[in-house]
C-alpha cells in the first residue's frame, strides 16, 4: 500500500493502514530525527487517526514490506528536474533529455541511475581513467624502495616496500562505485534499471575499491583533459548520494529512503541559476557566515549575498520555500539583521509564489522587498522577470 502525501497538505490515515509500530518508526526516524515530516499519534483531536504532513521534502519512504510513503511535490517533476538540473550544474548535458518523461519520483530515480550505469558502462569500453598511486605494502618480493623502519616479523619473508602502481583504484572511480553500490542496496530499480546498475557495479568492483575520498567535498575536485567526462558522472553520484538516506530498519527488513529537501533545492537552484544570469562582474555568495562581535559567539548563514563589480556587498536575498498571504515576521526580521550585517541598502525575501500582500517597504535607508522566483512557470522565464525586478540600477 502507498500512502501520498501533498507538501504541507495534512493527511489523516487509521490505524488500520498504518500500525502503531510503523507509525511510531515514521515519527522517531523520520520527524523527530530528521525533521522531514509532522507526525501527529491517534487521540481526540485527530479523530483517532495518524496525521502526517510533509514538511517541504518529497520523495518516497519504504517503510515495511506492504507499506511505503510518497511525498510528491507542489510543482510539476518537469520543472523538479529542471531544478536540479541547474543545481548540479546538468543542464546542458543532453543525455538526460529522456528523464522529462518520467511521471513519478521513483521512477525517475530508477531512470537516472539507469543513465548512470550505463554511461559508466561506455566509460569503461573506452578505458577508465588510471593514475599512479604510491603504496606501503609488505610483498614476497622486492618492489621500489624497502621500508627499513618496517622489518619483518621473525619467520616472515614479506618486506615493507613502497613502489607506485599505474591503477584504476582512484578517487574518479571509487566514487562511480560506491554511488552504484548505494544504488543496488536502495532496491529502488527493477528490470533493465536493475540489470544495468549490477553489471556496472560489478565492472567497477574489478577496478576501483568502492569508497569515498576521506578529505570530503569531492563533488569540488579538480578535472582535466584526460578525467573531464567524469564530471557530470560525480554530478548525478552526488545527487544519489545527497538524497539517498542511511538505513533503517523495521524486523529483519532493511530500507533505504529517498528524499529531496525542497527548500535546500530552491535556494541552490536561485543561487545556481543567478550565477550564470547576473550582470557582468557581479557575483552570488551562497551560504555565506557572519559573524557578529568578535567574542559574542552570535553568527549565522547568510542564504544568498550579491556583490557589485567593486565587490561590495550589495543585497541580500534569503530564499522561503513557503506559499503565506504575507510575510511573516521572523522572515522580516531576519533579512533585515542579515542587510545590517552586511552593510547592505537592500534585502529581498524570495518566493516560489507572488504573496497575496507583497512586501515593499523602508527602513531608514533600508529597502525590504519581497519577489517571487516562480516554478509553477517556464524557469527561464521566471528567472528573467525575477532578475529584472532585482532592479541593479539602484
Amino acid at each position: 500500500m502507498i500512502l501520498t502525501l501533498q507538501e504541507y497538505r495534512p493527511l489523516l490515515v487509521s490505524r488500520t493502514q498504518l500500525p502503531d509500530a510503523a507509525g511510531e518508526l515514521l515519527w522517531r526516524e523520520y520527524d523527530q530525527r530528521r525533521g522531514c515530516l509532522r507526525v501527529e499519534f491517534p487521540s481526540l483531536a485527530t479523530r483517532q487517526q495518524w496525521r502526517l504532513t510533509s514538511l517541504g521534502w518529497v520523495g518516497s519512504i519504504p517503510l515495511t514490506s506492504d507499506i511505503s510513503l510518497r511525498l510528491n511535490p507542489k510543482l510539476s517533476l518537469h520543472n523538479l528536474f529542471a531544478m536540479w538540473r541547474w543545481v548540479h550544474d546538468l543542464h546542458s548535458v543532453h543525455w538526460l533529455d529522456g528523464l522529462t518523461t518520467a511521471d513519478s519520483l521513483d521512477d525517475f530515480y530508477a531512470q537516472l541511475a539507469q543513465i548512470l550505469a550505463e554511461r559508466v558502462l561506455h566509460r569503461a569500453r573506452l578505458g577508465l581513467h588510471r593514475a599512479y598511486v604510491g603504496w606501503e605494502r609488505p610483498s614476497s618480493f622486492v618492489r621500489g624502495q624497502i621500508q627499513w623502519q618496517h622489518p619483518p616479523r621473525p619467520g616472515d619473508v614479506a618486506l615493507t616496500c613502497r613502489y607506485e602502481a599505474f591503477t584504476a583504484d582512484i578517487a574518479e572511480n571509487q566514487i562511480l562505485a560506491y554511488t552504484l553500490g548505494v544504488i543496488a542496496r536502495s532496491g529502488r530499480c527493477e528490470g533493465d534499471g536493475a540489470t544495468a546498475v549490477s553489471r556496472a557495479y560489478r565492472v567497477l568492483l574489478g577496478a576501483a575499491a568502492p569508497v569515498l575520498p576521506d578529505n570530503g567535498g569531492w563533488w569540488e575536485r579538480p578535472y582535466t583533459r584526460l578525467t573531464e567526462d567524469y564530471r557530470p558522472l560525480h554530478a548525478l553520484c552526488r545527487f544519489f548520494l545527497e538524497h539517498t538516506g542511511p538505513t533503517h530498519h523495521s524486523g529483519e527488513r532493511e530500507m533505504m529512503p529517498f528524499l529531496v529537501n525542497m527548500a535546500q533545492l530552491y535556494e541552490r537552484f536561485v543561487a545556481a541559476w543567478l550565477e550564470v544570469h547576473l550582470p557582468a562582474a557581479w557575483r552570488v555568495q551562497v551560504q555565506e557566515r557572519v559573524q557578529v562581535g568578535a567574542v559574542s559567539g552570535v553568527q549565522f548563514d547568510i542564504d544568498l549575498v550579491l556583490y557589485d563589480e567593486q565587490n561590495r556587498p550589495h543585497m541580500v536575498l534569503d530564499t522561503k520555500y513557503k506559499a503565506p498571504e504575507k510575510a511573516a515576521n521572523p522572515d522580516f526580521n531576519q533579512v533585515v539583521t542579515y542587510a545590517k550585517a552586511k552593510g547592505c541598502r537592500e534585502a529581498v525575501l524570495v518566493y516560489p509564489v507572488g504573496l497575496e500582500r507583497p512586501l515593499d517597504v523602508w527602513l531608514d535607508d533600508l529597502h525590504v522587498r519581497s519577489l517571487t522566483f516562480a516554478l509553477d512557470d517556464d524557469l527561464e522565464m521566471s528567472g528573467k522577470r525575477f532578475l529584472e525586478r532585482l532592479a541593479f540600477s539602484c
